[in-house]
């Protein structure tokens, strides 16, 4: 795990610390070919300088965003708006983790995305990558 996300982590109150511990594993196992760093001053895993997965710390607990999340026609993933693609969803412990799903999600990551890296370049024009 890279140091700025562990020492992230390390600021959380303890079940979510436990919880973004266990996020980043899996995802650091999940999308093994992602650079993580703390982004925009929360953990963020990118492809290829694309962003494509990471959490912070809300209200409502740890959100979980995936940048192309809209597309993975998964219902277990809230898509907030329209002009962006990212989906995500909320767990407060290391027990709300859905594995299988987080799996899942984490393959279709791969395999969907987004071109965020270029977004300024583009004028907010979003184009996929294939």
């Amino acid at each position: 795990m890279h140091p700025e996300i562990e020492r992230y982590n390390k600021k959380l109150e303890p079940a979510h610390e436990e919880l973004c511990n266990a996020l980043a594993k899996t995802i650091e196992e999940g999308l093994s070919a992602a650079q993580g760093k703390v982004w925009h001053a929360h953990p963020v895993w990118f492809l290829a300088g694309n962003p494509t997965v990471g959490y912070s710390r809300q209200k409502r607990g740890i959100r979980l965003m995936f940048w192309s999340g809209a597309d993975f026609d998964e219902p277990g993933l809230d898509v907030p708006g329209a002009k962006f693609k990212d989906a995500s969803v909320f767990w407060n412990t290391k027990a709300d983790i859905d594995e299988p799903a987080l799996e899942r999600w984490l393959r279709k990551a791969r395999l969907i995305q987004w071109n965020y890296r270029d977004i300024v370049k583009k004028k907010g024009r979003l184009e996929r990558l294939d």
